[in-house]
C-alpha cells in the first residue's frame, strides 16, 4: 500500500488517497460506474480498455476474487475476459479483508498480479459529481515515486487490442452437428455474450474485428461490444455493410450496435459522461401502422457500459428506434422495419446486472432458425 497516491484530472483537480494494487502510474479516460456488485466481471470487461474506472459504490473488494479457471470451451469462469482491462481503479473504501467461498485472493493481490494500479480513500461522490458536471475527462494515477502524462485513449484504435488474433470455433454442449452457425465479430467481446449463443444451441465462429467473414458459411452475425469510438472501426463497418446486403440476421450489442448504425448511414456521438451501470431503464418502442414509433408499457432495466451513442435523426427511413433510455431519451436500440437486423446499446447478457433483456438473444436465434 502506498500513501500519497493520487488521481489527477486534466482540469487540475486532484484527489489524494492510498494506493493499492500495482505500484505503478497509469493514465486514461476517467469514467464512473454505479454498480453495487460484480467488480470481477466489470474489471475484465474489454469495453473498459484505456479507462480509469471510478466505482461509486462505497465498499469494493469485500468478497475477494475467484480463482481463474476455464470451462470445456476454454472460456474463463467468473470473468468477462482473461485479464483486467481497466487502466486503473478508484474506490472510496477498499476492503482488505474478504470472504467468499470461491475467493482465492484479495482485490489488491489480483490487481498487483495484473500490473494495475488502484486508489482508495477517495471521496468518490465528489469525484463523480465533477465528472457529471464537467463531463468525462482524462486523468492519471500517480504516486510520489511514479508519475506519468495524460493519455487520450479515444484517439487510438482500441478494438484490435482486445479482439482475438485469429478465428476460433466453438460448439454448443453436446456438439453442434446440424445447429445454426453465428459469426461473432469480436470487437472486445464479453465472455457472457459468447456463452449466451452457445447456451441457445448455436455454433459460433469468432473472428477478429477486421476479418472479412462474408466468405464463411454462416447463418447469422453478431457484432460484439468493445472499447472506444465506433468511427475508428472502419473495416468492421465496411464488412457489416456487405453483410446487410446478404440479408442474414444481424445483432449488434453496445459498440456493435453503433457499428451497425454507422453501416446503415446513421451517425454516432460522444456522451457527456456515458452510461455505466446495472440499472438503466429503457422503454421499448412500438411501430404503428403509420410507421411512427411510440413507447409501449414495457420498461426494462439494463446493464450498460458505453461512452458513445447513436443519433436518432440520422437513421434511414426503413429503420426505427427499438428502445429509448427513460432517463435521457438517448437511443438504446434500433431495428429494421422488415428485415432481421437489430442493435441494442445495453447488454442483454448482463453479468453483472439484470437479465431482463435476455430475450434479445432469443429473438435473434429464432430469426436464424426461421431462415435455415
Amino acid at each position: 500500500m502506498s500513501s500519497g497516491a493520487k488521481i489527477v484530472l486534466e482540469d487540475g483537480t486532484e484527489f489524494i488517497g492510498e494506493g493499492f494494487g500495482a505500484p505503478v502510474a497509469a493514465a486514461g479516460e476517467v469514467v464512473f460506474n454505479t454498480g453495487m456488485v460484480g467488480y470481477p466481471e466489470t474489471l475484465t470487461d474489454p469495453s473498459y480498455c484505456g479507462q480509469i474506472l471510478v466505482m461509486t459504490y462505497p465498499l469494493v473488494g469485500n468478497y475477494g476474487v475467484p480463482g481463474y479457471s476455464e470451462d470445456q470451451q476454454g472460456l474463463p469462469r467468473g470473468f468477462e475476459s482473461r485479464r483486467v482491462q481497466v487502466a486503473g481503479l478508484v474506490v472510496s473504501e477498499h476492503s482488505k479483508l474478504y470472504s467468499h467461498h470461491t475467493a482465492t485472493r484479495s482485490l489488491h493481490q489480483w490487481l498487483a498480479d495484473e500490473g494495475i494500479p488502484a486508489l482508495s480513500g477517495v471521496d468518490t461522490r465528489a469525484l463523480t459529481k465533477r465528472l457529471r458536471d464537467k463531463g468525462t475527462m482524462l486523468g492519471k494515477l500517480e504516486t510520489p515515486e511514479k508519475e506519468t502524462g495524460f493519455v487520450d485513449p479515444n484517439v487510438t484504435e482500441l478494438v484490435s487490442k482486445v479482439s482475438v488474433d485469429e478465428m476460433i470455433q466453438y460448439h454448443p454442449p453436446g456438439g453442434g452437428a446440424g445447429s445454426p452457425t453465428v459469426v461473432l465479430l469480436d470487437c472486445g467481446c464479453k465472455t457472457s455474450i459468447l456463452r449466451s449463443l452457445l447456451d441457445r444451441g448455436m455454433n459460433v465462429i469468432r473472428v477478429p474485428d477486421n476479418y472479412y467473414f462474408l466468405n464463411l458459411d454462416y447463418d447469422g452475425l453478431l457484432i460484439s461490444n468493445g472499447p472506444g469510438d465506433p468511427q475508428m472501426c472502419t473495416t468492421a463497418i465496411r464488412n457489416v455493410e456487405h453483410a446487410l446486403a446478404v440479408g442474414k440476421p444481424i445483432l449488434g450489442i453496445c459498440l456493435g450496435h453503433q457499428i451497425l448504425a454507422r453501416a446503415v448511414g446513421a451517425q454516432t456521438y460522444k456522451l457527456k459522461f456515458g452510461h455505466r451501470s446495472q440499472n438503466q431503464p429503457c422503454l421499448e418502442m412500438a411501430v404503428g401502422q403509420d410507421g411512427e414509433t411510440t413507447p409501449t408499457e414495457r420498461c426494462v432495466i439494463t446493464s450498460q457500459n458505453h461512452g458513445f451513442a447513436v443519433r436518432e435523426d440520422g437513421l434511414p427511413e426503413d429503420w426505427r428506434v427499438w428502445y429509448l433510455n427513460a432517463n435521457d431519451r438517448t437511443v438504446e436500440g434500433i431495428r429494421h422495419v422488415t428485415r432481421p437486423f437489430y442493435g441494442v446499446q445495453f447488454h442483454p447478457e448482463a453479468n453483472p446486472g439484470p437479465v431482463d433483456t435476455a430475450s434479445v438473444f432469443d429473438e435473434f436465434v429464432e430469426q436464424i432458425r426461421l431462415r435455415i
